[in-house]
């Protein structure tokens, strides 16, 4: 890699920013849309840190003028939203009415963002399953059922963008619904087999049916796609997969370094070697079971292949410390332990706001770099990446809009993305960062901020755009030559 050779990204590489429906719109019962297990959480005492919800949020149901403008003020060439299907077809099902008042929301948003050349990205399902198709059939839990939905609400979103939207994403981060939502507890609909947090669930079985079933319905929505509305449209469709990069707690214990490529595989290739390679990893095989479902043959044919894009979300690194003792039932991770210090106390990053993110720009590079690998250079789409700060919340505006923390986080991340371009043959074409404004947080609610835009939510909503917000499209055209 010749030291005369610099870092640097594609001229016409993608980046914006990326919000998700519950977290910013707000308006959860007007203009027909109905309850998703999201709302249904939020009024469960004790979900929630602050015990609030999504009701208001950012107001974006009526303010998404003002984000567009936003956004084309700071530079933004990409605009990464999802879809509300609560609001869209508020009671799920296939044979159940479209609201056309939820639906026009979103061509209405689409429509400004191209009138503000924005390129606008749906994730057509963000963890906000409809309430009734919970309620109904057990939503994930019942594939034959759930599948029909999904792909119907595919259909009427694919069919009501037509050639507007050129680029689609399934599902945003199936590891969390399935893990956080059917194992641990933490996500909506709060599934688990520890009692003192959910009188319903089964953390040995069920989150390994509710992956099979993402997995299958995105297959199935990536072949009407291509098969109805790609060849008019000409877009591209693909899913979207977190991970976190991983070091061995300790680097000369070889169980330590071999634990570490089971967490990559238990998180990331649980979906993306179905996707990529037809078939679950052989270490989930070894540890599951028949507990994780096996894919017949029409199955595999509806899965394997169905990627035009490889959509990456990520934030942290963690250090992999393996267990000697047989896996427990409820175990999701592959048998090991996770930590943010290695065995000489070596923290991996600096303390945010967030438990689970410390800062670790170099494992972002390894991590692109290992994907495209395992999956023979796929075009790749960071769809998702950014960073809180610890007690950020608990400053002043002044001082919040001074988010010096935040530019560093972007400008390392940033670098490291374009290494791997650059040097590591990755062929990465886009970054989203996380948030365009500050939002609902999920189980964290609104003690934590991601935003490069400061919402004042005392203030009625309104948006302040941080440092960060200026200093992000400063070193995107410094990286793209």
């Amino acid at each position: 890699m010749g030291s005369t050779t610099k870092a640097h990204l594609p001229k016409d590489f993608l980046w914006g920013f990326a919000t998700a429906s519950y977290q910013i719109e707000g308006a959860p019962h007007e203009d027909g849309r109905a309850d998703s297990i999201w709302d249904t959480f939020c009024r469960i005492p004790g979900k929630i840190a602050d015990g609030s919800s999504g009701d208001v949020a950012c107001d974006s149901y009526h303010r998404y003028k003002e984000d567009v403008a936003l956004l084309k003020s700071i530079g933004a060439k990409a605009y990464r939203f999802s879809i509300s299907w609560s609001r869209v077809i508020p009671l799920g099902g296939r044979d159940d009415p479209v609201n056309e008042k939820g639906l026009q929301y979103y061509v209405d948003l689409v429509d400004e963002l191209h009138a503000n050349g924005i390129e606008p990205l749906i994730t057509l399902f963000h963890w906000d399953l409809p309430q009734t198709l919970h309620d109904r059939y057990g939503g994930f839990l019942n594939q034959e059922e759930y599948v029909q939905d999904y792909v119907r609400f595919a259909r009427v979103m694919f069919k009501a963008m037509g050639s507007k939207v050129k680029m689609w994403i399934t599902y945003n981060e199936p590891w969390c619904s399935s893990i956080l939502g059917y194992s641990i507890g933490q996500f909506a609909p709060g599934h688990t087999s520890d009692r003192k947090k959910s009188p319903v669930g089964d953390s040995s079985i069920e989150p390994w049916r509710v992956g099979h079933s993402i997995l299958i319905s995105h297959g199935a929505a990536v072949k009407v796609y291509r098969e109805e509305f790609k060849s008019s449209d000409g877009g591209e469709i693909g899913i979207t997969l977190n991970g976190d990069w991983v070091e061995p707690w300790d680097a000369n214990d070889p169980k330590d370094v071999e634990a570490c490529e089971r967490k990559l595989e238990f998180s990331i290739s649980w979906f993306a070697d179905p996707i990529y390679k037809g078939e679950y990893p052989a270490s989930m095989r070894k540890q599951l079971g028949d507990r994780l479902p096996s894919f017949t043959d029409d199955e595999r044919a509806l899965v394997q292949g169905s990627n035009d894009f490889y959509g990456m979300n990520h934030y942290t690194a963690d250090y992999i410390k393996h267990l000697e003792s047989a896996p427990e039932p409820d175990n999701f991770n592959g048998n090991l332990e996770t930590s943010k210090t290695n065995k000489e106390g070596h923290a991996i990053g600096p303390e945010t706001q967030s438990p689970w993110l410390c800062p670790y720009a170099p494992g972002f590079r390894k991590l692109l770099k290992w994907i495209s690998d395992r999956y023979d250079r796929p075009i790749m789409y960071v769809t998702e990446s950014g960073t809180s700060l610890k007690g950020e919340n608990d400053k002043t505006r002044d001082e919040i809009l001074e988010d010096d923390f935040r530019v560093e986080y972007f400008r390392d991340y940033v670098n490291a993305m374009a290494e791997a371009s650059t040097f590591d043959d990755v062929d990465v074409r886009g970054y989203m960062a996380w948030s365009l404004m500050d939002n609902f947080e999920w189980a964290e609610g609104y003690e934590t901020r991601f935003g490069v835009t400061f919402v004042d939510y005392e203030g009625g909503q309104k948006r302040y755009p941080k440092k960060s917000a200026r200093v992000i499209g400063e070193i995107f055209s410094s990286m793209c030559e």
